[in-house]
Formats: structure tokens, C-alpha cells, sequence
């Protein structure tokens, strides 16, 4: 039997649904050996009892952090591997880009509120690591937004939609937030003593219109050890995009490792669950061994 492993799994720790423990049993169910949660900018996630309750079901777990950087053309997260836990330097520093976080709410919640949204502003600051996602969810399933989500979007957009159309860069409510670079955060991971790997390459070409010439350039400023080249995107149609062979292809030609992930949040019938079971991969146990010997180098 293949073995199964997840490198990109979030907890409601940031915008997750499912508490670290809860991954864990889902990780056991869908029959994954090995996972990392990755939480934006917080590993609050990790603590003794997760790795205690993990051995004991047969989970391995590296860790790892998702941390949120800004180039001039767009967003881009990197993910840290295997890294000191206890490293104060870079605790303090994702502490700090959480408080990035809690400004960045207040900005956006006021001109949501301008353009006639209602946001409960004061729920979402209690959330240590508070995304995008967190505030649009807040907004499309508050019914008192019904009438104005109808009459913007003739429909009830998803959190995903409703993040393109109003909050991103150039949207009315897009608000700049204060940041690190791509080759900050890969500076800061190795500060830790960890890997550096950009997340889901394929999301900034769709997303962003990225082509293969600036993903080269970007591992190239951060010093990547590797790129997420095995995952599954999915776009605002939900629509899935298998682009493995390309983004392998790519890190073959660029020296670069590959890694794996679900980037899973929530169970929703859409989007990759756990372990990227019931999806079209092509890993050999070989491909998985490669992928753990050197995050665990």
C-alpha cells in the first residue's frame, strides 16, 4: 500500500475548521502517515499534547508555518519546514506579523462597512491569526448582508469570490498590509534552522498571472530549497487544475525539491481533503521517501 503524506494542512488555529487534534483523526481515518500543519503566520498549533496524541495514533508530524509575503506584483506564502519550535527570534517575529493582521481587519472592516457590509469586527479580533478568509466568510454568511451580496454579486458568493471581487488589490476594499518579502521569510525560516518552499506555484499563475520566467526569478531571490509542485488548484468555478507534471518538470529543471500538499481548511465536497485522497497522483513511495528524507535533513 502507498504511503500517504500531507505537508500543507491549516487548523482553526488560523482559518481552519478543524482543531490540531481533529486533524490528527482525520489524517488516521484518510490513512496518512506523515502531515504538517501550516498555519498562517502561528504555529500555536504545536504543542506537547499534538505530538503526544499523534505518536500514540502513528502520525508523524513536521513542522511547519505558512507565512504571508508581498512582492510588487502580488501575495505570495512561503512555507518553512522542520524548524526550531523554540527559536525566539522567530516567534517573535510571526508574533509580530500577526499584529499586522489584527490592523490590517480594522482597515478592512471600515471600508466594508462604508460600502454597506456588516462585520462583526469585534468577533473576528479574537482570532489570534486572522485572515481574508476569516473576514469574508464573517460577511457572506451573515444574513443582515443578504440584500447588498445580491444586489453586488446577484448571488451569495463563496468567501473566495467575494475576496477577488471586493478585497483584493485594486477592489474597493482592498486594504495594503504591512509585510515581509518572499526573501524575508525565507531568511527568517532559516534563521530557524529550516526549509524554505513556495506554496502552490500553480495559484499565482491562475490567480495572479504569473508565468514560469517570475516563478523562476522568485526562487531564485528567496533561495528556495523547493517548491509545493504536487497540489491540486482549485479555481473561483470550481474547476480542479492538475498541473503536477509541469510544476515538477519545473522544480527538475530549476535544482529544486518538491513537496506536497492539500492546503486543506474545511471539508466541502470541492477542494482536496487530507492526504489528496480520491485525486490523480502519480507519487511513487520513492517520490515520498525523497520528499521526507530532506525536509528531515
Amino acid at each position: 500500500m502507498m504511503k500517504k503524506i500531507d505537508l500543507h494542512i491549516h487548523t482553526n488555529c488560523s482559518d481552519g475548521e478543524l482543531t490540531p487534534i481533529e486533524v490528527v483523526d482525520k489524517a488516521v481515518c484518510n490513512g496518512v502517515s506523515v502531515i504538517s500543519i501550516a498555519d498562517h503566520d502561528t504555529v500555536d498549533a504545536y504543542s506537547d499534547e499534538l505530538f503526544q496524541y499523534a505518536n500514540s495514533k502513528g502520525i508523524k508530524i513536521i513542522p511547519a508555518v505558512e507565512i504571508s509575503t508581498k512582492t510588487k506584483k502580488c501575495g505570495i506564502h512561503v512555507l518553512g519546514y522542520n524548524f526550531d519550535l523554540q527559536n525566539k527570534t522567530f516567534l517573535d517575529k510571526l508574533k509580530s506579523l500577526r499584529n499586522v493582521r489584527h490592523d490590517y481587519l480594522y482597515g478592512v472592516a471600515t471600508k466594508l462597512e462604508e460600502l454597506g457590509y456588516v462585520v462583526h469586527t469585534s468577533e473576528l479580533d479574537k482570532i489570534e491569526a486572522v485572515t481574508k478568509a476569516h473576514i469574508s466568510l464573517d460577511v457572506v454568511s451573515n444574513p443582515d448582508n443578504k440584500e447588498k451580496l445580491l444586489e453586488v454579486f446577484g448571488h451569495i458568493p463563496e468567501k473566495g469570490e467575494f475576496i477577488e471581487i471586493i478585497m483584493n488589490e485594486g477592489c474597493p476594499a482592498y486594504v495594503k498590509k504591512n509585510t515581509v518579502t518572499p526573501r524575508e521569510a525565507a531568511e527568517l525560516i532559516r534563521l530557524a534552522g529550516g526549509k524554505v518552499v513556495l506554496a502552490h506555484p500553480v495559484a499565482y499563475k491562475y490567480e495572479d498571472g504569473l508565468v514560469e520566467e517570475d516563478i523562476s526569478s522568485l526562487v531564485s531571490n528567496m533561495n528556495a530549497d523547493g517548491i509545493e509542485s504536487n497540489y491540486i488548484y482549485v479555481n473561483r468555478n470550481h474547476q480542479k487544475i492538475n498541473e503536477l507534471d509541469i510544476w515538477n518538470e519545473f522544480a527538475k529543471k530549476n535544482h529544486l525539491h518538491t513537496s506536497i500538499g492539500s492546503d486543506f481548511h474545511r471539508e466541502d465536497g470541492i477542494h482536496p481533503t487530507i492526504g489528496l485522497i480520491n485525486e490523480s497522483l502519480q507519487l511513487t513511495d520513492k517520490d515520498i521517501s525523497s520528499i521526507l528524507e530532506w525536509l528531515s535533513e
